[in-house]
């Protein structure tokens, strides 16, 4: 397998590991404080920039070159993917153009500062 395709793959892989284990302390903050949807609404986004920023970051420093774009290529599949996954389980999408647009930039923005910054 190509070795760059192997970088994307282990960059997303961690970045998925990263959005289980911060999804989870969500849950668990949820369920042990009760806190308002408004305060989830914002741990969620947070959860997206921080997962893209270290598969940014993994894959900035594997690449060493073009560090910003491979940043946006990792975010992009991490988008592609969470869409994928929404499709696979609710079979739609049930978010409006403004707030996948929004999703979009938070995870390409995240990879992009990470590659940047690796």
């Amino acid at each position: 397998m190509n070795r760059k395709i192997m970088w994307m793959l282990k960059s997303l892989l961690i970045s998925y590991i990263v959005t289980v284990v911060m999804l989870m302390v969500l849950t668990l903050l949820l369920y042990k404080l009760e806190i308002s949807e408004r305060i989830v609404s914002a741990g969620i986004v947070a959860i997206y920039v921080l997962s893209t920023l270290v598969g940014g970051i993994m894959i900035g420093k594997m690449a060493r070159t073009r560090r910003f774009i491979w940043g946006i290529s990792l975010g992009m599949s991490y988008f592609l993917l969470l869409l994928l996954i929404t499709l696979g389980v609710y079979r739609t999408i049930n978010a409006d153009i403004a707030g996948l647009s929004t999703t979009w930039i938070l995870c390409v923005g995240g990879g992009m500062i990470g590659g940047m910054i690796s």
